[in-house]
């Protein structure tokens, strides 16, 4: 399918705005041991939204900024083959307005990120690939995207 200036588009791609921020900042900032303006937090635009992806993946360069640390090291299987990546500690990840706490998979520098399905289950937003965007969940009410199955 061609867009205006006959560019051919690609269907069923959806891009997000994000905002991930450490939280071991977020925590001492909420306690008032750091200065809310000095949480170290990145927003970045257009990040796809890859269903091939389980994790929030960022490329090196912005988790350096970001300032989280190790967690593991992990085998992980990409287009390329199977190799290593590192996965980091909790980010506050923000979409659509929802926060939430993942862990996130580092990317070689450059690279673009990418937003994987887990931190979307998580946030309780769904692809709406017909649209081309991201749909929330409903969360306030019986149709609830949160279950507890045999709570008592």
């Amino acid at each position: 399918m061609a867009a205006a200036g006959g560019k051919p588009r690609e269907m069923g791609r959806v891009l997000a705005t994000i905002s991930v921020a450490n939280l071991v900042d977020k925590t001492l900032a909420s306690e008032g041991r750091l200065a809310p303006e000095d949480v170290r937090r990145v927003q970045l635009l257009d990040v796809l939204v890859d269903t091939g992806a389980s994790l929030l993946c960022l490329p090196a360069e912005i988790i350096a900024a970001l300032g989280t640390k190790v967690l593991r090291e992990v085998l992980i299987e990409t287009a390329l083959g199977d190799s290593t990546a590192r996965i980091y500690e909790g980010v506050s990840l923000t979409v659509e307005g929802r926060t939430a706490t993942v862990d996130c998979l580092e990317l070689p520098r450059g690279r673009r990120p990418l937003l994987g399905v887990y931190p979307l289950e998580v946030l309780g937003i769904e692809l709406d690939l017909k649209n081309e965007r991201l749909h929330l969940l409903p969360d306030d009410d019986e149709n609830t995207y949160l279950t507890v199955l045999n709570a008592r």
